[in-house]
């Protein structure tokens, strides 16, 4: 199960925030924020990680 952790304004900030999370061996998946089918590269984005585990992105952000 994922959980919503953090909305991203662009398709280019979700792959960073992705990165950084995936850099630290948190698994993170980014959905488009409004309908899947329509999305562009300048659509809002949802960062997801796993439920259970937005302390651990807590971590690694309070780490940047």
């Amino acid at each position: 199960m994922w959980t919503k952790y953090k909305i991203s304004n662009n398709l280019m900030a979700a792959e960073m925030w992705k990165d950084v999370f995936e850099g630290e061996g948190l698994p993170t998946k980014i959905l488009p924020f409004e309908n899947i089918l329509e999305w562009s590269e300048f659509s809002k984005f949802f960062v997801m990680v796993p439920k259970g585990r937005e302390h651990v992105a807590d971590e690694i952000l309070r780490k940047l």
